[in-house]
Formats: structure tokens, C-alpha cells, sequence
């Protein structure tokens, strides 16, 4: 698995938003232990609800407005670089995500995590 240990860098502009050390790679998803950085209180709550939303009952429409504004606010770096498309969810400690070096298709950016 030649994801895990590296570390990813979540980013909102040139601020820190926090690292995520790979400790699982799933494909699609990758998965790992995230460490906050300076700007993540400025997103948590923009995380938290995105979560919420993902895993209740809400209607999409609300969980796509909640991660456009995150998609608007973060950017997600692997160790070659940026990557231009991603679905991020951060809880707690724990961060797991998917990327694309293309856009994602409609239905391909499903919340939750399945």
C-alpha cells in the first residue's frame, strides 16, 4: 500500500488547516490520523455539519452547499502536490478522503463514505 505514512496537507490559503498521516488506503478512500493546524477552527464547524449531513437523513441540496463552501475554503496537497478534486471528512482525529486529479462525476462524490 504505497499511501500509507505519507502525510497529506489540508490548507485555507497559506494557513495550516491540518495534516493527515495515511494509515489506511481503501481505494478509493484513504484514511488517517488528522492533526489540526492553526486554521482549522475557522472550518470545523463547516466540517462538523458536512459530517452530520453525509450521515443523517438531510436532503443532498444541503450537504452540497455545506461542501461547496468547503471545496470554496480548503485545499487538499498530497506529497506530489495539489490535487484538484476531492471529497474530505474530518472528525475528530480521524480524516478520510478521496481524490482525483480530474473532476469528479456526479455521482461518483457520494457523501458518507460508501
Amino acid at each position: 500500500m504505497g499511501f500509507v505514512g505519507e502525510v497529506w496537507q489540508v490548507r485555507k490559503g497559506e494557513e495550516s488547516v491540518g495534516e493527515i498521516l495515511i494509515d489506511d488506503a481503501d481505494f478509493p478512500w484513504l484514511s488517517g490520523k488528522f492533526t489540526a493546524g492553526e486554521a482549522f477552527e475557522s472550518v470545523r464547524e463547516l466540517f462538523a455539519r458536512e459530517l452530520a449531513l453525509a450521515q443523517g437523513d438531510a436532503e443532498w441540496q444541503q450537504w452540497e452547499e455545506v461542501y461547496d463552501e468547503i471545496s470554496r475554503q480548503v485545499t487538499l496537497t498530497s506529497p506530489d502536490g495539489p490535487v484538484p478534486e476531492f471529497l474530505l471528512h474530518i472528525e475528530g482525529e480521524q480524516a478520510w478522503f478521496r481524490w482525483s486529479d480530474e473532476p469528479f462525476d456526479e455521482d461518483e462524490g457520494a457523501p458518507g463514505g460508501e
